[in-house]
Parts: structure tokens; sequence; C-alpha cells
């Protein structure tokens, strides 16, 4: 498990400070047998989001997000599929409460193979629950949007933009 001093990212902070990035990254709407979605409870929002994260410069985007998952909850998912991608600056440029300001490029994936129960186990995430998707909590806006695509491509829009 990388550190997020050790990640590319966190090298990143280290040398430009909090100003704005431009970050490739994943996103992932795991949904199980009873169509209830996988959410996270971030611990710098303090607000439910989607499980996903950055990119690492010798990683595919579906690698990355299987490394995400599995860093982050420990569920090794499989037969991930990209449905929209997320980068409306108005929506994707995220100012976090230590000042830092990402500018997000995100694949949207979604998954029905996953293996384990999702645990905390990096400090990215405070709990997991299972959510119905069309009674969600107080999200982070930019994962909310994720979800929506992921609505809307489910009842057949094809592939989404946001």
């Amino acid at each position: 498990m990388t550190s997020f001093a050790d990640s590319y990212l966190g090298q990143l902070r280290a040398l430009v400070g909090s100003r704005e990035l431009l970050v490739p990254g994943t996103r992932i709407v795991i949904e199980n047998e009873a169509g209830y979605i996988l959410l996270d409870f971030r611990p710098d929002f303090l607000r439910w989001a989607l499980p996903g994260g950055a990119c690492e410069p010798s990683e595919r985007v579906e690698e990355t997000i299987v490394r995400e998952v599995l860093e982050e909850s420990g569920l090794v998912i499989t037969d991930v599929k990209p449905i929209g991608f997320a980068s409306d600056p108005a929506w994707e440029t995220t100012t976090f409460p230590n000042g830092d300001v990402c500018r997000n490029f995100a694949m949207i994936f979604t998954t029905r193979t996953f293996e384990g129960v999702p645990v905390p186990r990096d400090g990215e995430a405070l709990e997991y629950r299972w959510f119905d998707p069309h009674d969600l909590p107080d999200m982070v806006a930019n994962h909310r949007r994720s979800v929506d695509a992921w609505l809307r491509w489910k009842a057949g829009g094809g592939f989404q933009l946001t």
C-alpha cells in the first residue's frame, strides 16, 4: 500500500504546494446483487463519495481503479466497465480543506463483480456502506454527478460526459 506522500500526487504536492494540479483519476460505481451502490465516508469533506483515486505514472486507468479499491477497502474488483468521463471544470475543480486544489479528469467505471467485504484500510475512508442509488445521502457534489451519469448509462443513455 502506497502512502500519499509516496504517491505521484503526493510527490507533486511536495514540489508545488497547494496550487491547482490537473489530476487524471478514476471513480467507480460498485453495485451489489440488491442493486445498492457502495459509498465511502470521507474524512476530508465529511461526506459520502464513490471509491476511486489518482493514477500513478506506470498505470493504465483500469489498473488504477482496481488498485485504489483494493488499497482503500480491501475489495477485489474485476470486470470493470468504463461508463463515463468527468471533466467539467465547474464541477471537477476541488479545493480540499487543507487548501490543495485539484482539477479532476476522472474515468467513471462500474462493476457488479467483486470479492470481499469493504473495510476502511488506509485512512481515506471512515466507513463503507451500501445505498439505494435513488435515495442517496449527502455526497461530494462531483461524485453525486457521477452516480447520476451511471443511472443515465444504466437506463441506456450510452457513454456519459459530465
